[in-house]
């Protein structure tokens, strides 16, 4: 994984959406994190910002 860091803000709990009420992330999309490619990591970081997920304190802008 380069330069796209994880959105994990350490609040690990899945929803009744099966979405992580941390980061947004979808079950799938945390299983296979570290295997999607760079561009496609980026599209989840865009959307999750989008949708008022807060960002890591180490994730640049």
């Amino acid at each position: 994984m380069s330069g796209i860091s994880t959105p994990c803000v350490q609040v690990c709990e899945l929803g009744p959406d099966d979405r992580c009420v941390g980061c947004g992330r979808s079950r799938d999309e945390i299983a296979a994190w570290t295997r999607l490619p760079e561009s496609a990591r980026r599209a989840v970081m865009e959307r999750l910002r989008a949708e008022g997920y807060p960002r890591r304190a180490t994730e640049s802008t």
